[in-house]
C-alpha cells in the first residue's frame, strides 16, 4: 500500500493547474535570484549594511530572502509525500480530507466508526478521466494474471534510491488475492480504451478484525498501482473512490490498509528490520555494507547460523495440525489491540505451505503443538545490477511461542529460511518481535510502515500492540 498516499494527494490537482503553478514556480525563482544578485551588488558598491545577516527586498511589503526561503521550502514539503508526523501536519492532504478519515491533529479517545453504515449506494461506477475504462480483473484467466504481474512489477513499489521493486509472482498474487470469502468485483482495473492496455488496479480481501474490543468485518486494501506515466491522470483517487463503492454494495464499510508514508491518521507506526542470511549478496546489491572496521570475512563469521535446526519437534505445518494450530493462533492474538480473527478455513488459506509462498513450521512436543512460526515469500527485482537479478526476502508473518523461548523458536525460523535460498529474513517490530530481533542480530531499517483504518476512529496503538500483518 506504499503507493496509496503519494499517489492519492498529488493526483487530486489537475494537470494543467500543476503545470501552470509549476511554470509560475519557476519563474518565481528567477525573479527572485535575480533580484537576490542585484540587492548583493548594490549593498556591496555602497557599503550598506554589510554586516546585517539579511538583506530585505526592495519592496512595500518588506519581504526577506529568508521568509521567501522558508515559504518555498514549506512548499516544496507540500509536493512530496510525508515521511514523518511532523511532516504530514503540513501538508493539506486534498483528497484525505474528503474522506471517513481521522484529521491529523485529531485527539482521539472513543473507538467507533466515523460515519454510520449507508442505506444506500452508489450503483453506477464514478467517471474515468477520457480514454480510460473500468475492468474487472478475472484473476483465474492466465492472461489477466500475467497483465496483472507485469503492471505491478513494472509500477509498484520500490525503495527510494529506485534499486530496488517487489515482484509479486503471479501464484503470489492469487494466494493473496483470492482468500475464502474472495469477491471477483473488487479486483478492480483500469485499462486503455483504445489499447485495452493495464495500467491501475486496487484490491480488497474480506477479512474480520478486532479493533480494541470491537470485532467489525472490514476489508484489506492492497495493491494500488497506477502506471507511471498515467499519475497525472488522477486515476488513483478515482480507483480508492470506486473500490469503496463496490466494497459498500457488499455492505462492509470499514477497510485497513498500510502505507510507507504518512497519512490522515496512522493508528500505528511500526519499523522494518533485516537479518543477512547471505551477507555477501546483500552487501553486493548494496542492500546492506560493510560497517566500520569489519572485513568481509568477520560480516560472514557474525551472520553465520547453525547448520542444522535446534528446537526438537520443529517440523513443517501439515493439513492435520491446523485445527491445533489454529487454535493457540487464535489465543494468542488475543493480547493485542488490533488483530484478525481466522476462521478455519482461512487459516488453512493463508499457513498451509506452499512453495514459493508461505512457509510455516510447528513445534510437536507428544502429539500436541505448542508453538508455531510462518513467513511468506516476497522478492524484489534487483535494479542496475549485472550479476543479481532477484532479491529473495522472507517476511515474518504470525509467529506463536508458548513452551520453545523466542529465541530459539526464531532461530530456527532463520535456518530453515537459509535452507530455503532466502537472502533476508524482514520482520516488523509489532507483536512479541522485539523479543528476538536485536539478540538474533537483525539490524533496524530505515523505513517506517504506517497502519491505517478507513472509516473507523480509535486511540493509538503502540508497535507492540498491533498483531495484524498484511501482505
Amino acid at each position: 500500500m506504499e503507493e496509496l498516499s503519494e499517489i492519492a494527494d498529488r493526483d487530486t490537482k489537475k494537470d494543467e493547474k500543476d503545470h501552470e503553478k509549476d511554470a509560475r514556480h519557476k519563474s518565481f525563482k528567477k525573479k527572485q535570484a535575480r533580484k537576490k544578485k542585484s540587492q548583493t551588488a548594490n549593498a556591496t558598491s555602497e557599503n550598506i549594511n554589510n554586516n546585517k545577516e539579511e538583506k530585505k527586498m526592495p519592496s512595500a511589503c518588506n519581504i526577506s530572502i529568508k521568509d521567501i526561503q522558508m515559504a518555498m521550502e514549506v512548499f516544496n514539503m507540500q509536493q512530496k509525500p510525508a515521511k514523518t508526523q511532523e511532516e504530514a501536519m503540513q501538508k493539506p492532504y486534498q483528497f484525505w480530507s474528503t474522506q471517513p478519515v481521522p484529521k491529523m491533529d485529531e485527539k482521539i479517545v472513543r473507538n467507533e466508526a466515523i460515519e454510520p453504515d449507508k442505506t444506500s449506494v452508489r450503483e453506477e461506477p464514478y467517471s474515468l478521466p477520457a480514454d480510460f475504462q473500468w475492468d474487472t480483473l478475472n484473476l483465474d484467466d492466465p492472461l489477466v494474471l500475467a497483465e496483472l504481474y507485469t503492471l505491478l512489477s513494472e509500477n509498484y513499489v520500490e525503495d527510494d534510491d529506485a534499486m530496488f521493486r517487489f515482484d509479486y509472482p503471479p501464484y503470489f498474487l492469487k494466494w493473496a488475492l483470492q482468500p475464502p470469502g474472495w469477491c471477483k468485483e473488487w479486483h478492480c482495473g483500469v485499462r486503455v480504451s483504445k489499447s485495452g492496455r493495464l495500467v491501475g488496479f486496487i484490491s480488497a480481501i474480506p477479512a474480520t478484525l478486532r479493533v480494541y474490543n470491537h470485532t467489525q468485518k472490514m476489508v484489506e486494501i492492497n495493491f494500488l498501482c497506477v502506471h507511471k506515466k498515467l499519475r497525472s491522470k488522477r486515476v488513483a483517487p478515482v480507483l480508492i473512490r470506486e473500490i469503496t463503492r463496490r466494497v459498500n454494495l457488499k455492505g462492509i464499510f470499514q477497510a485497513v490498509y498500510t502505507a510507507g508514508v504518512v497519512l490522515p491518521k496512522p493508528i500505528a507506526t511500526c519499523r522494518y528490520w533485516h537479518r543477512s542470511l547471505n551477507p555477501r549478496k546483500l552487501i553486493d546489491i548494496k542492500f546492506s555494507h560493510l560497517t566500520r572496521n569489519m572485513t568481509m570475512q568477520r560480516t560472514l563469521k557474525l551472520y553465520k547460523l547453525p547448520d542444522n535446526t535446534k528446537v526438537p519437534g520443529f517440523r513443517k505445518l501439515v493439513y492435520a495440525d491446523v485445527p491445533q494450530a489454529h487454535k493457540i493462533l487464535t489465543e494468542y492474538l488475543e493480547k493485542f489491540d488490533l488483530a484478525p480473527v481466522f476462521s478455519i478455513e482461512e487459516f488453512q488459506h493463508w499457513f498451509l505451505p506452499q512453495t514459493g509462498i508461505i512457509n510455516s513450521f510447528v513445534v510437536e512436543n507428544e502429539g500436541k503443538i505448542t508453538d508455531m512460526v510462518s513467513y511468506y515469500t516476497l522478492p524484489s527485482s534487483i535494479m542496475h545490477h549485472q550479476t543479481h537479478k532477484t532479491l529473495r526476502a522472507a517476511y515474518s508473518f504470525y509467529n506463536v511461542s508458548t513452551v520453545t523461548p523466542w529465541l530459539e523458536l526464531m532461530m530456527d525460523a532463520l535456518i530453515s529460511a537459509r535452507d530455503l535460498g532466502f537472502d533476508v529474513f524482514n520482520a516488523l517490530d509489532l507483536m512479541d518481535n522485539k523479543e528476538f530481533l536485536e539478540p538474533l542480530k537483525f539490524g533496524i531499517g530505515d523505513g517506517n510502515l504506517q497502519y491505517y483504518l478507513y472509516n473507523w476512529r480509535c486511540p493509538s496503538m503502540t508497535p507492540g500492540k498491533i498483531g495484524l500483518v498484511l501482505q
